[in-house]
């Protein structure tokens, strides 16, 4: 396989690893964040947290391989984010400290106040890593203010602030109101009923608070903000150098790719039709069906983000020629081609367990079974 197509199939496979986990680990964190609101009993909280136990450390995996991928794909972008976001990464990794012990401790002691307390922490575990992870790729759109020198030391120029502006804020609310729909339709799928009422709700107010976003994130880049263009250089089978091509900034350059591939307008297309799907299966009570639709809802949202980005992945507001790229951001291409083989070796197996999981662990989480198993479950 040749050297550009290698990198186009890396480009691909990194998104499939976010859809994956936006998907799978997008469900727990869903879960989570309804959980005070939803589960008005201590007994309801369990069931709702058993809904997830036997999955969310596999779904984890989904993150840590994207990040992974991102590390021996990408080194560029991966040393260039993790110093211009390292406060909202490390943010990030306080947050998800919570689920782990959340979930081992919070019904090992009976106070309320101790299970309110990890309750809480549950909360902030599921509901901060989503909003900062769509301000990040809002934050993609507007530009990030890092450069290179010519030994290729990145310098990033910004503060943890800079990042919090309306238009990332509004992708972050994109983020949280995706993964807590799918929390929902995952909660209407395994529990019955009061919190499959109360989830049902919640399903409805945040499918509708997803779609209005979504809406507006797009009005919002087609006329508000301008998107950036290679000009010279950069091409797919050059060697990575993010120097090494001409960048400028172009009103509605992020809207190119579905003009010059009308295929691609498929992507918002599929995202508003599986809100809409959802939408009426939620109102049905049609939890499996409102879970698919979710499901393909979050594919296309992300497929939409990076159709519009492509072959961007981290463009520079401060010096566009160092802006990042599908072409020139990448490892060699033998790591390239080592990495696809494990990829192919491993990533089945992975996909087969997960699905033998879900499917011996079937079924509806009840008050009853957790008050008869009160000891041997979360």
């Amino acid at each position: 396989m040749d050297y550009a197509t290698l990198k186009f199939v890396w480009w691909l496979l990194v998104g499939a690893l976010l859809i994956g986990f936006a998907i799978m680990d997008g469900h727990d964190m869903g879960v989570g964040t309804l959980l005070p609101f939803v589960g008005k009993t201590d007994i309801e909280r369990r069931v709702m947290i058993n809904s997830i136990a036997p999955h969310w450390e596999g779904n984890q995996v989904w993150f840590v391989t994207a990040g992974g991928a991102i590390f021996a794909a990408w080194p560029f972008v991966y040393a260039t984010a993790f110093s211009g976001f390292y406060f909202a990464m490390m943010a990030v990794l306080w947050a998800l400290f919570f689920r782990p012990v959340g979930f081992d401790y919070r019904s090992k002691v009976a106070d309320p106040r101790w299970r309110g307390f990890w309750d809480w922490g549950l909360f902030v575990g599921g509901s901060v890593p989503p909003i900062i992870f769509g301000v990040a790729f809002g934050n993609l759109f507007l530009g990030v203010p890092f450069h290179f020198d010519n030994t290729l030391r990145v310098t990033y120029t910004g503060g943890f602030f800079d990042l919090l502006t309306p238009f990332p804020l509004l992708c972050g609310v994109v983020s949280l109101a995706m993964l807590v729909t799918q929390g929902a339709h995952y909660l209407m799928l395994r529990t019955e009923g009061e919190i499959a009422l109360r989830s049902r709700k919640a399903a409805i107010a945040f499918n509708l608070i997803l779609a209005a976003c979504f809406a507006i994130a797009g009005i919002w880049i087609a006329f508000g903000i301008p998107g950036y263009v290679i000009t010279s250089g950069g091409f797919a089978d050059a060697p990575s150098d993010p120097l090494a091509k001409q960048v400028i900034q172009q009103t509605g350059a992020w809207l190119a790719n579905y003009q010059h591939y009308p295929a691609t307008m498929l992507l918002p297309c599929i995202a508003f039709a599986g809100m809409a799907i959802g939408l009426l299966a939620a109102l049905r009570n049609k939890g499996g069906i409102a879970f698919i639709a979710s499901s393909l809802t979050c594919a296309s949202v992300i497929g939409t983000a990076g159709a519009s980005l492509f072959p961007f992945i981290m463009p520079s507001s401060s010096h566009p020629q160092s802006s990042l790229t599908a072409w020139d951001a990448t490892s060699s291409h033998l790591t390239l081609v080592v990495m696809l083989g494990v990829v192919l070796l491993f990533l089945p197996p992975v996909v087969i367990y997960t699905s033998w999981a879900y499917r011996v662990m079937r079924g509806k989480v009840t008050s009853t079974f957790i008050e008869q198993n009160s000891k041997s479950v979360y």
